[in-house]
């Protein structure tokens, strides 16, 4: 695997100085772009560097930002017609709607000029727009509108864009439960520490609506074109967003300093969902990656101290049910009275419309997301993430500035949302786990299925981030976590969630760094890429001792018994093995184990799967029972993959199935040529869901729908021999070279070096771009 990318060819992003007027700016900044399309933001001052972040981000990822707020503020209709009205109502029920002076005052003491200086910098690159119009993204040429400018308070009051947690969860054991009775969801979901589920008194799982959370997935999911309307998308699923990260101690590595490596998974797009960039001023100097709508970096380091965050899967959601006065529907039973809803009523502008006029309903629990008029009853969402204090990953602008483990743990004690694992590490040496995220205190319930709203069930304040485990410089030399389990016994009875991400890439992360006494930035390299499925290991090690007569099932013995359980995109075995467990063993076991709820259970918990298998007898009969599931389900599997891939099973390929694809999101209204020109990909690749090199797919047609798009490996304390790496690349344009440059090292776990000093940063620079101040601006 090679280390580093090499040399990208310049092309159109080799051209010269150019320089920028920016109103606001006290004195001139700098911006070098580097090869990769990294830009570093030199300025005077930290008034400037922040409104240089958002002048850059604007100019390389405008129309991706402007879509981010408009979708998050409830304004697309405004600009793309009435097919969006319902998706911008549905997102306005989601806005943050509370006191600014305490939103603010929950960040860092200057989070609100940071978000200020932010956003009058988008707002100074769409002013220089309106006097170069032809330099407008053609994203909007071909949509028909302009960008809007930005009010600082579009940074926080937007929270549909975060990861949600438990809520579709929720629903789903609700409908198993009612088919099936709640034990069987189990099979859908395992829950962790060991723990019994049960219906609340007063709530009836079978009056639950179909489509009760139509609103919800509306106002989560993202916008894609298709000849002019929306396509509906899925809703985002935490569960298959994840993320890995690890730090390991100096006494573990080859040169005596920590490592720290991230890869957060997210869903694949073009451009990327992250953008790096490195903002440099007197009393800061951090670089990394953020998402491109927020000031500051989430994932990096600051020259002293190195973070990278994954999700560490807390439960912040509840639905509550509610019994309506069926003489006024917006009144609600609570305790021994009726309550009434708060209803706004607000107005929608339309493109080429009169504004269409909408109502919001809010309960003392939160947003009305539907009601039944049949059964006179309605539901909200109660969330911590509206809580003050909770915009996805604005935290950051006061962890990023820590100096020291003291100082990042009071930067994470009120850490809102998403509900994150921070591992860190320092110049000193120390290394650290610190999880953060606002978790609520439920009283009398666990939240795992909808409850009543008369009272019952309520939150008693909630858990600061004192109240979480912590680890400072641990005796084994090193933390990793990968959205699994890892609330030490202590803490299990909080009630902070059940619902985990299966532990496999934990276990083969542990796995390899516990084997490795000096460890280097290229192990973390290969580890970010490491394709070996441990359920694999675990299904193959099942079929030792089986035989069969039928030739399909012969061949499938004879094609896994010999595999690594390597899941590369040339290996045949992998091909046969994922088609199995997704599409045959899977859902063959769900039908075994709970048929009245099989129609329900579109994926099964591949644990409780594993375990059931290993040590049959809840689920299944017994052994003879298991044994035919597996020969049954795994001759299928391969007559499936001999009609994908052909008769020779010496010929198939994984990557022949599984593709990776950044898809943007106007490309599918485009014809063939410039969808061409927008998508990056199709590319054959490897990995699994259960690989540390994540690789989430469509089982209906194996398409990579998310993973790590983004990696960083930092070797802390020699900061320039830090790498990293972000596909398909860091441009918005699709005619700019750093638009896609960087998909296929991408894919061959390649890397870039991120170039800190400024030393290193000329050695790599490409272009240079001085912001000037306006006289008078």
């Amino acid at each position: 695997m090679a280390d580093v990318v090499g040399a990208v060819p310049a092309g159109a992003a080799s051209a010269g100085p150019r320089e920028y007027p920016v109103p606001g700016l006290r004195a001139p900044v700098e911006l070098i772009e580097d090869r990769y399309g990294v830009p570093h933001i030199y300025a005077d001052n930290e008034h400037d560097v922040f409104l240089a972040q958002g002048f850059n981000a604007a100019r390389e990822r405008l129309f991706q930002i402007d879509l981010w707020r408009r979708r998050g503020l409830g304004e697309l209709a405004d600009v793309l017609g009435a097919d969006y009205v319902a998706q911008d109502r549905a997102t306005r029920l989601f806005l943050y709607r509370g006191d600014m002076d305490v939103e603010w005052a929950r960040y860092a003491e200057d989070a609100q000029r940071i978000a200020t200086q932010f956003t009058a910098g988008i707002n100074a690159y769409v002013a220089w727009l309106d006097a170069h119009p032809d330099q407008l993204p053609e994203e909007f040429g071909l949509l028909g509108y302009r960008p809007a400018r930005w009010d600082p308070e579009d940074v926080v009051r937007i929270r549909s864009h975060g990861l949600t947690r438990n809520l579709t969860s929720e629903v789903k054991r609700a409908q198993v439960a009612c088919a099936a009775g709640v034990d069987a969801d189990l099979v859908r979901q395992g829950l962790q520490p060991d723990h019994k589920a049960s219906v609340p008194d007063g709530f009836d799982p079978c009056v639950l609506p179909d489509d009760v959370l139509k609103v919800f997935e509306l106002t989560t999911q993202e916008v894609e074109f298709s000849e002019g309307a929306v396509r509906r998308a899925v809703v985002r699923d935490a569960t298959t967003e994840g993320s890995n990260n690890w730090v390991v101690g100096g006494q573990r590595t080859a040169t005596g300093r920590p490592i720290l490596a991230n890869d957060p998974h997210r869903s694949y797009s073009a451009p990327s969902l992250r953008y790096l960039a490195h903002l440099s001023a007197p009393g800061l100097d951090v670089i990394g990656a953020g998402e491109p709508a927020l000031p500051g970096i989430s994932i990096g380091h600051n020259g002293t101290v190195a973070f990278g965050l994954t999700i560490f899967p807390m439960d912040q959601e509840d639905l509550y049910v509610y019994e309506l006065d069926p003489d006024d529907r917006t009144r609600y039973r609570y305790q021994d009275g009726w309550e009434a809803m708060k209803v706004l009523r607000e107005r929608v502008p339309v493109a080429g419309e009169d504004d269409h006029p909408v109502e919001l309903a809010f309960t003392r629990h939160g947003p009305v997301i539907h009601v039944d008029e049949e059964h006179d009853l309605a539901y909200a969402v109660r969330t911590a993430w509206l809580e003050p204090g909770t915009s996805p990953y604005f935290g950051s602008v006061a962890y990023m500035r820590a100096r020291n483990y003291r100082e990042f743990t009071e930067a994470m004690r009120n850490w809102g949302a998403p509900t994150e694992n921070q591992v860190y590490a320092d110049v000193d040496g120390n290394i650290g786990w610190v999880p953060g995220g606002l978790a609520p205190k439920r009283v009398g319930y666990d939240g795992l299925l909808p409850v009543p709203g008369d009272g019952r069930c309520e939150w008693d304040g909630f858990y600061s981030g004192d109240d979480l485990p912590r680890s400072l410089n641990p005796a084994a030399g090193f933390i990793a976590t990968a959205n699994q389990f890892n609330l030490p016994h202590e803490y299990q009875d909080m009630g902070l969630g059940y619902e985990w991400t299966n532990p496999f890439r934990h276990q083969r992360i542990v796995e390899v760094l516990s084997k490795q006494r000096k460890h280097t930035i290229a192990d973390s390299q290969a580890l970010q890429h490491d394709q070996l499925s441990i359920p694999a290991r675990r299904l193959t090690a099942l079929l030792a001792r089986l035989k069969s007569s039928e030739p399909d099932r012969r061949r499938a013995l004879r094609l896994l018994r010999d595999w690594d359980a390597v899941e590369s995109p040339d290996s045949g075995p992998a091909a046969l093995f994922e088609v199995w467990l997704s599409r045959h063993l899977g859902p063959g076991f769900v039908r075994a184990a709970v048929p009245k709820a099989a129609e329900l259970i579109e994926d099964t918990d591949t644990l409780v799967l594993l375990g059931e298998l290993e040590k049959p007898g809840r689920w299944l009969k017994d052994g003879a029972a298991r044994d035919r599931l597996l020969l049954d389900t795994l001759g299928s599997a391969y007559a499936e993959v001999r009609k994908l891939l052909g008769d020779d099973d010496g010929k198939w390929q994984w990557g022949a199935l599984h593709h990776s694809l950044f898809q943007h999101p106007v490309s599918a209204a485009l014809g063939a040529a410039d969808r061409a020109r927008f998508d990056v990909g199709p590319m054959p690749s490897g990995g699994s869901p259960d690989t540390v090199n994540a690789a989430t797919y469509r089982t209906s047609d194996f398409l990579h729908t998310s993973g790590p798009s983004f990696r960083v490996v930092l070797d802390v304390g020699d900061w320039d021999s830090s790498v990293a790496v972000n596909t398909p690349g860091q441009s918005g344009d699709p005619d700019d070279p750093h638009y896609r440059d960087l998909a296929e090292p991408w894919l061959k776990g390649e890397y870039f070096p991120l170039a800190y000093s400024r030393a290193a940063v000329e050695k790599i620079a490409e272009r240079r771009v001085r912001l000037l101040p306006v006289e008078g601006g």
